[in-house]
């Protein structure tokens, strides 16, 4: 008899992302557990489950959680996954969405229930909606900002009409894809008179449709209104998102049952909580949930009764912020690592020429924070009005309690926010009412009341003070305390989209000094760190969540891994990328429209190209080049449209649009190779230092504390875009074929363009967590001392526990240190008498290099010119 596979490792030892939809579903995923196992992932990491909008390709627009989405296969289908990795030993993590759900359209059972019964339905309370806002118009009804047209043009078009839905026949209200229900004593109304009598084709059927329309709990209107006068919070500034109040229990439970079910069932080990700053209370939210997760955890099945959940969050850090440590999480989800490992990638000395160039060249800052203020007072203005007027409404309320502040106009107080909003250096605070700031939160709204200070009007200056007070700064009295704890909210729960939107969906999009150094979760300001930095900030992050998910790609980033990677490199040679860029805008002068486009979103585009250019594509590849313009161009008109400076989404500029679509079709598919072949070059350049870059990245996300996760086809070099790009389809037959070869990353180096030596990479490392898990898990980090010429680029690290030692030695900056011919083995000569200590336990032991094969006999000191193949290595005693 076969005997049982053991149970998957908790924590995870390391994950794969894998995005499901309806064209990748859990059956597909069957035939790939095992490569997953063969490549030494422990656990799948699977995009959302639960029933979310038909045809939606990420699984965050859920709008039935009671059930696991039927496009994916359904409760049925996800056992069956679930039964094949448990066979092969794996485990399951899931993300999940307790912050919104998809609303509009007719898919949403709660809210449609909300719009038929108004404050009387029995889901009322679970989305965040305010039912007696400062508009009168809106008391007890909900906005639905969802017209494509005004409210008047689309009665007057019959655009809207009255139809009969269901099996009962029961009568809404239709617009395009939407369905608006109508309240039950309106139906006899209609019934008895007739459909025909609110026919908008005529004047006397169209009064009595508005009328009819004006007493709904709800009122329609163009879908532009929404950031001045909606009045429910929505993800960010998306319409069809509506905020759930998950702090409220019955919410909580209703919203979760069926997750905590599969948990207990033993079907998932661990959870991935989504966007968690969104939340009211996200420290509550968690502890709720880990709770939760404890008490039916003696349910699961077997040795997994005995194994805790995991349990990580998506937390975007501000520079400087630190995870809250009772939050009983295992950690974030890793952007913060993300953010560290690119910046330990670029180099410092480049930071300044570049700054001046793009200066120069866009007339846009080369601050960035310039950048960011400019973009959050924006956002404020269009897209989040009616939330601060909410907040400033709130604040308002408290400002009334007291005598001594009665006077302080609500106006006032809305100039104040936009102030400390403008400036606010995080996500949120986690103040409330009843107790003092904590320390974190002091940290931060000290810098941002000290930037405040200087651009508010004289006149507002106390009014500032004052808002420092009511959010958190002051314990008031227990009497105001309920009002007060309302103002935090409105100011928490306004602060974290206004960061989304204004810095990564925004500012990010319009700063190109280097496009390595914007993405999801990054510190832009800090352009570079040096190695004693990424030691600290490594140990830290291991000493407070060892257990940390480490990430490099997500389904969210704005560029691929190595895109990233590559981009670096023009960091460690300034003046001859300056030089390149210079040249190629005047090979694109004759391809360029008088006004368009910009050149900053030129400037940009040619990171892009030189980044993403992939690594077989020939100039003079017609066909290639214009399947790389198709992809460059989805990556084009939304990073324009999101930067929101010549056109945006709510008003596109079709002309500009148009004339930037001729640059890159010129640039790629045309006539004249010249500008193609200088940018295919300059890439080939570029690319070895660049894959070099890779692969340290990939080797310290495997090797440092934490939980490396690997998203879905990235074991291949990740040349990939913002989504949609990110999200293709990944070839895994191609890469389950270069793993069952079994070639050393050594001998992969030899033919590096193909992607094939930083899977090898990945497979050794990870090998080496299986065979030593307790090692890699819970082992001490210990910082190497460098030392010789080139030292300071040399990252080096031992891991050690219980007698078992293992050292990861990567060098960084290698666009001079490569050997000829594009090479990403290093110059010997460019690394001599340049050498690396050993932990005194490796004294006098033969040592093999995982990624190579090859035995060493360093001594007490290893020289790093005996690194001939790869420019990383992973040591451990020969057995």
């Amino acid at each position: 008899m076969t005997a049982a596979p053991p149970p998957p490792p908790s924590p995870p030892r390391a994950t794969m992302r894998l995005q499901f939809h309806k064209d990748f579903t859990f059956a597909d995923a069957i035939p790939l557990v095992g490569y997953l196992k063969a490549l030494g992932i422990s656990h799948l990491y699977s995009s959302p489950i639960l029933t979310a909008r038909a045809g939606s390709m990420h699984g965050y627009d859920v709008v039935d959680p009671t059930t696991v989405n039927p496009e994916l296969g359904g409760e049925d289908g996800f056992r069956a996954l679930v039964a094949a990795l448990r066979a092969e030993g794996l485990g399951v993590i899931v993300d999940i969405v307790p912050n919104h759900m998809a609303v509009g359209k007719d898919d949403n059972a709660w809210w449609l229930d909300v719009l038929t019964y108004g404050r009387g339905s029995r889901f009322a309370h679970f989305f965040d909606i305010d039912w007696e806002p400062a508009d009168p118009a809106l008391h007890g009804k909900i906005l639905l900002p969802t017209l494509g047209s005004t409210y008047g043009e689309a009665l007057r078009n019959g655009d809207l009409q009255i139809t009969r839905e269901g099996k009962r026949g029961g009568l809404v209200v239709r617009y395009a894809d939407h369905m608006f229900p109508l309240r039950p004593e309106d139906r006899y109304e209609i019934e008895n008179v007739g459909l025909e009598a609110y026919d908008p084709s005529t004047d006397e059927g169209r009064e009595r449709f508005h009328a009819l329309l004006e007493k709904q709990n709800w009122r329609l209107a163009h879908w532009m209104v929404a950031g001045d006068e909606i009045n429910w919070r929505r993800f960010f500034d998306v319409n069809e998102l509506a905020g759930l109040r998950i702090a409220d229990p019955a919410v909580f439970d209703a919203t979760h049952e069926l997750l905590l079910r599969l948990y207990g069932e033993g079907l998932i080990d661990g959870f991935r909580v989504d966007h968690i700053d969104g939340l009211m209370d996200p420290g509550g939210y968690a502890r709720r949930l880990r709770e939760h997760l404890d008490a039916v955890q003696r349910d699961r099945p077997g040795p997994l009764a005995e194994q805790r959940a995991y349990l990580v969050i998506e937390k975007i850090l501000g520079p400087g912020e630190e995870l809250a440590s009772d939050w009983a999480v295992d950690g974030a989800s890793g952007y913060d690592f993300m953010d560290d490992v690119s910046a330990l990638l670029h180099d410092a000395a480049g930071e300044a020429p570049l700054a001046a160039f793009w200066a120069e060249v866009s007339g846009r800052p080369a601050d960035f924070h310039a950048e960011e203020e400019i973009a959050r007072r924006e956002i404020l203005d269009r897209s989040f009005s009616a939330q601060l007027d909410q907040a400033a409404h709130a604040l308002h309320q408290v400002a009334r309690l007291d005598y001594d502040t009665r006077d302080t106009s609500r106006a006032a107080i809305r100039r104040a926010l936009v102030e400390l909003l403008a400036h606010f250096p995080a996500y949120r605070t986690y103040a409330n009412a009843a107790e003092p700031r904590g320390e974190a939160d002091r940290a931060l709204f000290e810098r941002a009341m000290e930037k405040a200070r200087q651009s508010i009007l004289p006149a507002d200056l106390s009014v500032l003070e004052l808002l420092d007070g009511w959010l958190g700064g002051a314990v008031g009295p227990e009497d105001q305390r309920l009002l007060r704890d309302k103002a935090i909210r409105r100011f928490q729960q306004l602060s974290a989209p206004v960061a989304a939107k204004a810095v990564e969906d925004t500012a990010f999009y319009r700063y190109g000094k280097l496009v390595s150094r914007t993405d999801v979760g990054f510190d832009v300001a800090t352009f570079a760190i040096d190695v004693p930095t990424f030691h600290a900030r490594t140990a830290a992050r291991a000493r407070a969540f060892p257990d940390a998910m480490l990430t490099t790609a997500t389904h969210d980033h704005k560029r691929g891994e190595d895109v990233r990677a590559r981009v670096a490199v023009l960091s460690e040679i300034p003046e001859e990328w300056i030089t390149t860029a210079r040249r190629w805008r005047e090979l694109a002068e004759p391809l360029r429209a008088p006004d368009a486009p910009s050149a900053a979103d030129e400037l940009i585009l040619f990171q892009i190209l030189v980044g993403a250019w992939p690594d077989d594509l020939s100039p003079d590849d017609a066909k290639g080049c214009a399947a790389f313009a198709e992809r460059v161009a989805g990556w084009q008109l939304k990073a324009m449209r999101e930067a929101k400076l010549a056109t945006d989404w709510s008003a596109p500029n079709e002309a500009y649009e148009a004339a930037a679509r001729r640059l890159l079709d010129g640039v790629l598919t045309g006539g004249d190779p010249t500008l193609r072949r200088a940018i295919a070059a300059f890439a080939e350049r570029i690319g070895a230092p660049g894959a070099a870059n890779g692969l340290l990245q990939a080797l310290l996300k495997l090797t440092i504390p934490g939980v490396p996760d690997t998203y879905q086809g990235t074991e291949f070099w990740d040349l990939t875009l913002v989504d949609p790009d990110n999200r293709r389809p990944v070839d895994y037959a191609a890469r389950a074929d270069a793993l069952a070869r079994g070639e050393t990353a050594g001998a992969a180096a030899a033919h590096w363009r193909d992607g094939a030596v930083k899977q090898a990479l990945i497979a050794a490392a990870l090998g080496e967590r299986a065979r030593r898990p307790s090692l890699f898990a819970r082992g001490a980090y210990e910082p190497l001392a460098v030392d010789g010429p080139v030292a300071s680029d040399v990252i080096a690290f031992a891991r050690s526990l219980d007698g078992e030692t293992a050292v990861a030695i990567g060098l960084r900056a290698t666009a001079g240190r490569l050997a000829a011919n594009g090479s990403i083995a290093p110059d010997a000569i460019a690394l001599r008498d340049t050498t690396v200590s050993l932990p005194s336990q490796l004294a006098g032991k033969t040592l093999t290099d995982c990624l190579t094969g090859r035995r060493l006999e360093p001594g007490g000191a290893l020289q790093l010119s005996e690194l001939t193949e790869l420019p990383v290595a992973l040591l451990v005693a020969t057995d």
